[in-house]
């Protein structure tokens, strides 16, 4: 029987423990990721790894200032056939890159996560330190264990879900950060308690000149793209669909003024693993480089630039507007109040160490 604790400090004193996963509610990432750094453990977290732009540099900082390995739960970076993805992009093979969509899709209609009255706890759940340093409030049976998610305090479809595709689509065109985007959408049709969309679009802006449109569609689950897979990627010479088991290429033919003819071969590439070997090969690698102690395949510095990519589509959403982003100061520059939501204050005693 495996030992358990209320309390995740107590775990973290134990000397006989070399690295942790943390997989506990978004909003624990950073307090528990800087603090198991700081005891000498190093850490796969999984996503989104955190909750604020602020929260995320700083868990970058400590994990450099520790020395610490720390791999962020974007698994796709260790399956094969992203690799191969990756590979066949980054070659030039697609020509310019120029737009790429993605999509979360799950019909929630008519009732989401339901309506709940707040109320007491389990017995076995200690309230207070679940919320940690959040706000007070009351418990509610549609917030915790699972549904946190639906609930702007402590997270988001967009960090849920489409993080992993933020993630996967930069990582395979070889974007960094965006420079703007824009987010768009609300509450339109499903009736529940959530404080967080139904429906969003989102389209981001890459300074290579690149477009990446994610949609979250929790009123509709019906397929969004012409062909198998999470995402799309469209260059001059041919667009890319990518799934766990396959990724397709289609060649592109010139258009009004230009020749006609396919400019690539069809590319067809099939894995026959899928999401569960993905994530045991992304814990192989997260277990190999705490021998080589080598960088992760999503070392915490990329896992912080694609999660603040949700939480800045958050920010634009919540604020309705159009957000210039500066990623090397890590600032909006045409908006000061969208700064004043980079982070929150900590009810106390937790502190961002």
């Amino acid at each position: 029987k495996p030992d358990t604790y209320e309390d995740f400090r107590h775990l973290l004193d134990r000397q006989d423990i070399d690295a942790v996963v943390i997989a506990t509610p978004d909003h624990w990432h950073a307090i528990q990721t800087i603090d198991a750094c700081r005891a000498g453990k190093d850490v796969y977290v999984e996503k989104p790894l955190s909750i604020t732009v602020r929260e995320g540099r700083r868990m970058v900082e400590v994990a450099r200032e520790t020395g610490r390995v720390v791999q962020v739960g974007l698994h796709r970076r260790s399956a094969p056939i992203y690799v191969q993805a990756m590979q066949l992009v980054r070659s030039g093979a697609l020509g310019k890159v120029t737009v790429s969509r993605t999509y979360h899709r799950s019909n929630l209609y008519p009732h989401g996560i339901g309506r709940e009255k707040p109320g007491d706890p389990p017995p076995n759940l200690n309230w207070d330190l679940w919320l940690g340093p959040r706000p007070l409030r009351p418990y509610q049976a549609n917030i915790a264990p699972y549904k946190f998610r639906w609930w702007t305090p402590y997270s988001s479809q967009t960090s849920n879900n489409g993080v992993h595709f933020f993630d996967c689509v930069r990582w395979i065109t070889g974007d960094e950060a965006p420079t703007s985007l824009c987010a768009i959408g609300g509450k339109y049709a499903v009736d529940d308690d959530r404080t967080i969309p139904d429906t969003l679009h989102v389209t981001f802006q890459f300074p290579a000149g690149h477009l990446l449109n994610f949609g979250m569609y929790e009123t509709s689950g019906n397929r969004t793209l012409p062909r198998e897979g999470y995402f799309e990627i469209r260059g001059t010479n041919g667009t890319m669909y990518c799934g766990d088991r396959k990724f397709e290429v289609i060649p592109e033919k010139g258009g009004q003024f230009q020749a006609p003819e396919p400019r690539m071969e069809q590319v067809t590439i099939q894995d026959a693993g899928g999401n569960l070997d993905h994530t045991a090969l992304h814990a192989r690698n997260f277990l190999d480089c705490i021998r080589s102690r080598e960088k992760p395949n999503c070392d915490v510095e990329q896992g912080h630039t694609s999660t603040s990519m949700s939480l800045l589509a958050k920010i634009s959403h919540t604020i309705r507007k159009r957000l210039e982003w500066d990623p090397v100061r890590e600032q909006v520059t045409n908006c000061p109040e969208a700064n004043d939501l980079l982070h929150y204050e900590y009810r106390a005693p937790w502190k961002l160490g």
